[in-house]
Protein backbone atom coordinates (compact mmCIF):
# COMPACT_ATOMS: atom_id res chain seq x y z
CA UNK A 1 0.00 0.00 0.00
CA UNK A 2 2.87 2.46 0.27
CA UNK A 3 3.40 2.10 -3.37
CA UNK A 4 0.16 2.89 -4.28
CA UNK A 5 -0.05 5.85 -1.46
CA UNK A 6 3.26 7.13 -3.07
CA UNK A 7 1.79 6.91 -6.75
CA UNK A 8 -1.33 8.92 -5.61
CA UNK A 9 0.64 11.93 -4.27
CA UNK A 10 3.02 12.11 -7.25
CA UNK A 11 0.34 11.82 -9.31
CA UNK A 12 -1.54 14.41 -7.58
CA UNK A 13 1.65 16.65 -7.80
CA UNK A 14 2.49 16.43 -10.97
CA UNK A 15 -1.42 16.94 -12.13
CA UNK A 16 -1.25 20.19 -9.98
CA UNK A 17 2.29 21.38 -11.25
CA UNK A 18 0.78 21.03 -14.70
CA UNK A 19 -2.33 22.72 -14.57
CA UNK A 20 -0.70 25.89 -12.86
CA UNK A 21 1.46 25.86 -15.44
CA UNK A 22 -1.07 26.28 -18.06
CA UNK A 23 -3.00 28.68 -15.31
CA UNK A 24 -0.50 30.80 -15.73
CA UNK A 25 -0.17 30.84 -19.53
CA UNK A 26 -3.66 31.49 -19.77
CA UNK A 27 -3.60 34.22 -17.55
CA UNK A 28 -0.87 35.33 -19.54
CA UNK A 29 -2.20 35.07 -23.13
CA UNK A 30 -5.56 36.42 -21.97
CA UNK A 31 -4.25 39.48 -19.89
CA UNK A 32 -5.12 43.16 -20.54
CA UNK A 33 -7.97 43.56 -23.33
CA UNK A 34 -10.11 40.04 -23.44
CA UNK A 35 -12.00 41.63 -26.51
CA UNK A 36 -8.77 41.94 -28.79
CA UNK A 37 -8.64 38.36 -28.54
CA UNK A 38 -11.41 37.63 -30.84
CA UNK A 39 -13.56 35.07 -32.14
CA UNK A 40 -10.77 32.70 -34.05
CA UNK A 41 -8.02 33.38 -31.26
CA UNK A 42 -10.53 32.52 -28.75
CA UNK A 43 -11.11 29.23 -30.22
CA UNK A 44 -7.15 28.68 -31.06
CA UNK A 45 -6.48 29.27 -27.29
CA UNK A 46 -9.92 26.40 -26.35
CA UNK A 47 -7.88 24.03 -28.63
CA UNK A 48 -4.40 24.52 -27.75
CA UNK A 49 -5.55 24.30 -24.15
CA UNK A 50 -7.01 21.05 -24.40
CA UNK A 51 -4.63 19.62 -26.19
CA UNK A 52 -2.11 20.67 -23.19
CA UNK A 53 -4.31 19.03 -21.14
CA UNK A 54 -4.39 15.70 -23.17
CA UNK A 55 -0.73 15.81 -23.29
CA UNK A 56 -0.53 16.56 -19.39
CA UNK A 57 -2.94 13.43 -18.80
CA UNK A 58 -0.76 11.05 -20.94
CA UNK A 59 2.15 11.85 -18.60
CA UNK A 60 0.38 10.44 -15.92
CA UNK A 61 -0.53 7.54 -17.73
CA UNK A 62 2.95 7.36 -18.73
CA UNK A 63 3.88 7.60 -14.92
CA UNK A 64 2.06 5.36 -14.24
CA UNK A 65 3.16 2.95 -16.67
CA UNK A 66 6.50 3.39 -15.31
CA UNK A 67 5.54 2.01 -12.22
CA UNK A 68 3.20 -1.09 -14.10
CA UNK A 69 7.03 -1.67 -15.86
CA UNK A 70 9.44 -1.69 -13.23
CA UNK A 71 6.31 -3.54 -10.89
CA UNK A 72 4.76 -6.02 -12.66
CA UNK A 73 4.87 -6.14 -16.65
CA UNK A 74 8.21 -7.06 -18.63
CA UNK A 75 6.73 -5.11 -21.57
CA UNK A 76 5.96 -1.21 -22.11
CA UNK A 77 3.28 -2.54 -24.56
CA UNK A 78 1.35 -3.91 -21.75
CA UNK A 79 2.31 -1.54 -19.18
CA UNK A 80 1.73 1.48 -21.32
CA UNK A 81 -1.74 -0.10 -22.46
CA UNK A 82 -3.23 -1.31 -18.54
CA UNK A 83 -2.36 2.01 -17.47
CA UNK A 84 -4.19 3.79 -20.16
CA UNK A 85 -7.47 1.39 -19.77
CA UNK A 86 -7.18 2.15 -15.95
CA UNK A 87 -7.06 6.08 -16.50
CA UNK A 88 -9.61 6.25 -18.66
CA UNK A 89 -11.79 4.14 -16.47
CA UNK A 90 -12.02 1.50 -19.25
CA UNK A 91 -10.48 -1.59 -17.81
CA UNK A 92 -11.19 -4.28 -20.60
CA UNK A 93 -9.75 -6.93 -18.27
CA UNK A 94 -7.74 -8.69 -20.87
CA UNK A 95 -4.21 -7.66 -19.16
CA UNK A 96 -4.25 -7.52 -15.02
CA UNK A 97 -1.52 -7.38 -13.08
CA UNK A 98 -0.31 -9.64 -10.49
CA UNK A 99 -2.63 -10.54 -7.39
CA UNK A 100 -0.19 -8.74 -4.96
CA UNK A 101 -0.47 -5.40 -6.98
CA UNK A 102 -4.31 -5.83 -8.27
CA UNK A 103 -5.38 -2.69 -6.36
CA UNK A 104 -3.26 -0.64 -8.33
CA UNK A 105 -5.68 -0.53 -11.63
CA UNK A 106 -8.92 0.43 -9.93
CA UNK A 107 -7.06 2.92 -7.80
CA UNK A 108 -5.73 4.26 -10.75
CA UNK A 109 -9.06 4.72 -11.99
CA UNK A 110 -10.39 6.47 -9.21
CA UNK A 111 -7.60 9.18 -10.17
CA UNK A 112 -7.82 9.27 -13.28
CA UNK A 113 -11.62 10.20 -12.93
CA UNK A 114 -10.26 12.71 -10.99
CA UNK A 115 -7.59 14.20 -12.43
CA UNK A 116 -9.78 14.31 -15.27
CA UNK A 117 -12.58 16.54 -13.45
CA UNK A 118 -9.94 18.73 -12.32
CA UNK A 119 -9.07 19.53 -15.94
CA UNK A 120 -12.38 19.85 -17.33
CA UNK A 121 -13.08 22.05 -14.45
CA UNK A 122 -9.89 24.55 -16.10
CA UNK A 123 -11.25 24.44 -19.51
CA UNK A 124 -14.83 25.24 -18.34
CA UNK A 125 -13.18 28.46 -16.48
CA UNK A 126 -11.56 29.57 -19.65
CA UNK A 127 -14.47 29.12 -21.54
CA UNK A 128 -16.65 30.51 -19.30
CA UNK A 129 -14.57 33.66 -19.45
CA UNK A 130 -14.57 33.50 -22.72
CA UNK A 131 -18.46 34.02 -22.94
CA UNK A 132 -18.42 35.96 -20.37
CA UNK A 133 -16.42 38.66 -22.49
CA UNK A 134 -18.60 38.09 -25.99
CA UNK A 135 -21.85 38.29 -23.34
CA UNK A 136 -20.52 41.60 -21.94
CA UNK A 137 -19.19 43.13 -25.12
CA UNK A 138 -22.62 42.85 -27.28
CA UNK A 139 -24.89 44.64 -24.66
Amino acid sequence: MGAAFLLIILTLWLQCAGLVALIFWVRRVVTGDLHKLGPLRSAVLVVRLTGAVIVLHGVLILFWASCYRRLCFSSWESALYFSASSYATVGYGDVVLPANWRMLGPLESIVGVLMCGISVSVLFATVTRLVNRDARSSH
